[in-house]
């Protein structure tokens, strides 16, 4: 008995050093312990061995090794004009050192803390990524600004002598759903363009929009956005081929392959057949390919000194996407047919293996096929950004970052080092989803995060960055902790991992100043304690939705006035139901014909609860409209076929949120949510598409009517604050 109480409290002691929360509270507020079992399983695949005594000491000691201070990392984090403390164990009083600043400023110095306690460096006034060198020794220093790029400098930017900021707001759209004349049936970055283009016009600031990470061109059934193969580049399926080469030549090559039928097919369809549509694209741009290698690539056009450019600066993270596409494709190809990269040839899962590089050269056309495309994505998307700018807005294109990649992608191939093996982020059981989450996503690992000078995190940034005026990151919780969950156990038998939190939000504030970008956080779900204020202080904006905005058990919704000031405010989200299929129950109803609904113990039936409950939530929320003076205090609460989309839209634009955004399927008054959690095909997520083209949307009566009412609802709200948002000099970089 004595035995086992002393392994599993070793155990126990190994996982908390490791950051796993041995212990913890759930949605309903009691606390909770992970099994011994789920531990011993998360350790071992976190590197740290705990089957046996042996075990546990051995990895004890790596843990001691890696946090003991005796060594600096090869990158800390610091805070503009705030010292900066080193461990006692890795500096020796009196020893000099130098800081090599960005800018090419030299500061010389000399530590002189006493004996056994933190060397501490002077506060630095200029943020960057600085080298500090002692003796031989060499430490990247991250210096942040306090704070995140917010929508008042945003909006500064735009209007230099701005004494105020306007409260602004912006449209919501799901890219793959735009439908454009000439796409072949998925939305492309030309329709986002042409979409930021016309919201500008009509007083939008923002366009945020779904995900446009890389997916996988060899098995184009796997679709969704939130589920990519890498978070560094760009989904190719969304390319206009005619962007760059006109659209003469995008029809000569829809021509050389004899498509055009079927590429009017596609287009025509109410859904996306992603696997039809991506295959038959992707014959069109090898089509472009050919024709650019012969054309201009062999006579080093313009064009192609460009390519040559953009490739040199992707550098090895480009090349290796580019050769993990060309090798899956292959590997799907061969008899034994396995997607999946840790089921190769073993000589084939380093990316830096002798095999990988020769394939690489004897398919070197195959690998720059996919060099072409991420080339013509990099161009499609950029476009975009700059047509929301040129129009106008402050903020122009909010780019979505996925908490996650798919284990099987080029993310985790080419950074395997990196990232989390075994396991699956998620999120445990709570008051939505009562069976917990697994998502089948990885991400990095802490402990090689700390270990790595966070250079794979920095790279992620910055690619979700580059090509946007704002990031909106989602489970931004993911920063503090992260539920994972090991593969093949179900979502409920997961853990807390703890994350470095201080240095995260540090290198995401000093990439958002670098790129002149804002940052949301998706912050929905179970929020630890004091969490949601962390953001706030580092001007990270979270995210409000009409559906969560409760006054009090039993007290309604919340009025527009008492909504947060330091959030974005949203009638929705792709996850939760539209507007129209909230009031009318449709999210009650696809649960129960996909087999989401649970039985009851007392017998009642489950689904007519559920519409009851929802009836209650319907009047609750026609009060809060009428005593927001959006409905007349005499009138009853429209029937269930005409939802109060104008309303609730108006409703949301009053709050005092930093940033209001719109949601096309409010808009548009549909009834369909974009995804819904927990389905794979029983539902059709991620394939729906807009009805009408997006330049007919705003010649539609009542979708412009639905625009002037959110510009009139954000000029009625409270006035954003001005000088707590102002750019002060000693955060400005």
């Amino acid at each position: 008995m004595n035995i086992t109480r002393r392994a599993t409290g070793t155990l126990e002691s190994l996982a908390a050093r490791a950051g796993f929360e041995v212990e913890w509270s759930n949605a309903h507020g009691e606390m909770q312990r992970v099994p011994d079992s789920t531990l011993a399983v998360l350790l071992e695949r976190m590197g740290l061995p705990c089957g046996n005594a042996t075990q546990l000491r051995q990895s004890t000691a790596t843990l001691d090794a890696e946090t003991a201070g005796r060594k600096l990392p090869p990158l800390m984090t610091a805070e503009c004009e705030r010292g900066i403390a080193l461990p006692a164990a890795a500096v020796k009083s009196a020893s000099r050192y130098r800081i090599e600043l960005e800018s090419g400023a030299i500061i010389d110095g000399r530590f002189t803390a006493p004996r056994g306690e933190a060397a501490l460096l002077s506060p630095i006034g200029e943020v960057g990524y600085h080298t500090l060198v002692i003796n031989e020794q060499r430490i990247t220093l991250a210096v942040a600004p306090s704070r995140c790029y917010t929508v008042a400098d945003a909006w500064r930017t735009l209007h230099e002598d701005a004494s105020s900021v306007p409260p602004l707001w912006g449209v919501a759209a799901q890219l793959y759903g735009l439908r454009r004349p000439g796409d072949g049936g998925i939305g492309d970055y030309s329709a986002l363009a042409a979409l930021a283009i016309e919201s500008a016009q009509h007083g939008a600031h923002a366009l945020a929009v779904s995900p446009t990470h890389a997916m996988f061109s060899a098995e184009p059934e796997r679709f969704s956005p939130y589920s990519p193969s890498s978070r560094l580049w760009l989904n190719v399926l969304h390319i206009d081929p005619a962007a760059v080469f006109g659209a003469e030549a995008a029809h000569a090559a829809l021509a050389r392959i004899d498509a055009g039928d079927a590429w009017s097919q596609l287009e025509a369809l109410p859904l996306i057949d992603w696997p039809a549509a991506a295959i038959l694209k992707l014959k069109v741009l090898r089509a472009l390919f050919e024709q650019f290698c012969v054309h201009e690539r062999a006579q080093d056009a313009p064009r192609a000194l460009e390519f040559h450019g953009f490739c040199v600066r992707g550098g090895r993270a480009l090349e290796d996407h580019a050769r993990f596409e060309a090798l899956q494709a292959a590997q799907l190809a061969a008899p034994d047919c396995n997607g999946h990269w840790r089921n190769w040839p073993e000589n084939l899962r380093d990316p830096r293996s002798e095999d990988v590089e020769a394939f690489a050269q004897a398919h070197r056309h195959e690998v720059e096929f996919h060099l072409f495309l991420q080339w013509l994505a990099a161009k499609g998307l950029s476009h975009a950004q700059h047509a929301a700018r040129d129009a106008g807005m402050a903020v122009g294109l909010i780019a979505d970052l996925a908490v996650g990649c798919d284990s099987a992608g080029s993310h985790a191939w080419s950074y395997r080092d990196e990232m989390l093996t075994g396991v699956s982020v998620g999120a445990p059981p709570d008051l939505f989803n009562q069976a917990g989450q697994a998502w089948g996503l990885t991400t990095f690992s802490p402990r090689a995060m700390r270990s790595q000078g966070f250079a794979a995190f920095i790279d992620m940034l910055r690619a979700a960055f580059a090509h946007a005026g704002g990031v909106r990151i989602d489970h931004i919780l993911g920063l503090r902790r992260l539920w994972l969950v090991p593969d093949g156990e179900k979502a409920a038998n997961g853990a807390y991992l703890r994350y470095p939190l201080e240095d995260m939000l540090r290198l995401i504030a000093l990439e958002s100043w670098r790129h002149r970008s804002i940052v949301i956080g998706e912050d929905l779900g179970t929020v630890p304690p004091g969490f949601r204020e962390r953001l706030t202080e580092h001007g990270l904006s979270g995210i409000r939705v009409l559906w969560f905005e409760h006054a009090g058990w039993g007290q309604g919704f919340k009025a527009p006035q008492h909504w947060d000031r330091d959030a974005v405010s949203t009638t929705t989200t792709h996850d939760l139901p539209t507007v129209a299929g909230w009031w009318l129950g449709a999210d009650i109803d696809w649960r129960n014909r996909i087999g989401q609904t649970s039985a009851r113990a007392d017998g009642r039936d489950p689904v007519a609860l559920a519409h009851e409950e929802r009836a209650g939530d319907r009047a609750a929320l026609w009060r809060a409209f009428q005593a927001a003076g959006l409905a007349p205090h005499d009138a009853p609460a429209p029937p269930l076929g005409s939802p109060p989309v104008d309303e609730a839209l108006a409703f949301v634009a009053m709050t005092p949120a930093v940033l209001v955004t719109c949601p096309l399927e409010d808009l548009l008054a549909l009834a369909d949510q974009p995804n819904l959690p927990g389905s794979i095909d029983e539902h059709p997520n991620w394939r729906r598409r807009l009805a009408l083209p997006v330049d007919e949307l705003f010649r539609e009566a009542t979708f412009r009517d639905r625009l002037r009412a959110v510009a009139a609802g954000r000029a009625a709200s409270a006035p954003a604050p001005s000088s707590a948002s102002a750019s002060s000099p000693s955060d400005t970089p």
